[in-house]
């Protein structure tokens, strides 16, 4: 990151003494710890941010918003976990293709602000901090670069206008499936067509919620029961909420069942579902059976 000489933009100078209040404190808890505490802090500065600028220019606030909670995060890992790569939203294009991050053993995957359309809409809370942390599996010796995988170890969802943190230090408690007909949590904008078709088909209800941490985040805290998205999104965008789901018990995969697989060389993930573990399967089975 690039030093900056004094506090002349108060969103720098906000960054910088979170950062270094916390970073002291953080450097020696568990990850669980310290995906929580990042996603909060971050998730705090996003609402100074909302509160400071107002709701008057929505391209601007997006812009603000997006980069003080970027370069806070980037700034915290490098100080509490200086050894680990990062891949976030809002890394250029050569961050996200440094090779390093593809031969490391401890990857953090953040999306600073995921939701910036709510994020910059007044009243509205359904807008997340995603911070997960991904680790490889087993040893290098004799493979080749990426060949081992890895997994989710560790994340935190923070939603901020909402007042809490949903992480996998403490991963929630599943609500019971419903009696008879089901909701499926959709994108308020491009809900996918082939969605409409299967809640006709397995019987469920579809409930617009902005962002992907929000919906994802709705299906652990009994909003809803299901979300299911095939229109295109990156390993930032469900990397954090997918730790959190998994870390409860509940179902998370790729459209056509396989694991979702992260830091991979191309970020691109364009498709998940997440769901309570009783409907997995008649999701799954509807989703094949739309794609036939």
């Amino acid at each position: 990151m690039v030093a900056h000489a004094g506090p002349a933009d108060p969103v720098e100078d906000l960054v910088g003494r979170r950062t270094w209040a916390r970073s002291i404190l953080m450097t020696n808890r568990d990850d669980h710890a310290v995906a929580a505490d990042l996603a909060t802090e971050a998730g705090a500065l996003l609402l100074g941010v909302r509160e400071r600028e107002g709701f008057g220019d929505a391209g601007a606030l997006r812009a603000k918003g997006d980069r003080a909670s970027h370069e806070f995060l980037m700034e915290a890992l490098a100080r509490v976990r200086p050894d680990d790569c990062v891949l976030s939203e809002e890394a250029t294009r050569e961050e996200r293709l440094d090779p390093r991050r593809l031969r490391a053993d401890r990857v953090w995957i953040v999306d600073p602000l995921d939701g910036t359309r709510e994020f910059s809409e007044e009243g509205r809370s359904d807008w997340a901090v995603h911070v997960a942390l991904w680790e490889r599996d087993g040893k290098r010796d004799g493979k080749r670069d990426g060949e081992e995988g890895g997994r989710l170890t560790a994340g935190a969802v923070a939603l901020p206008a909402q007042g809490r943190t949903l992480t996998t230090a403490e991963p929630p408690k599943l609500p019971a499936v419903p009696q008879g007909r089901f909701r499926i949590a959709v994108s308020r904008t491009r809900p996918p067509e082939f969605v409409q078709r299967l809640a006709e088909l397995v019987g469920a209800d579809l409930v617009p919620i902005g962002s992907a941490g929000a919906k994802i985040s709705a299906v652990l805290t009994g909003e809803a029961e299901a979300y299911v998205h095939a229109g295109g999104q990156y390993e930032w965008d469900s990397a954090a909420p997918v730790a959190v789901a998994l870390a409860a018990g509940a179902h998370a995969s790729r459209i056509d069942g396989s694991p979702p697989a992260y830091n991979q060389a191309d970020p691109s993930l364009p498709d998940i579902l997440v769901s309570l573990p009783d409907l997995a399967r008649s999701l799954l089975d509807g989703i094949r059976d739309l794609h036939r």
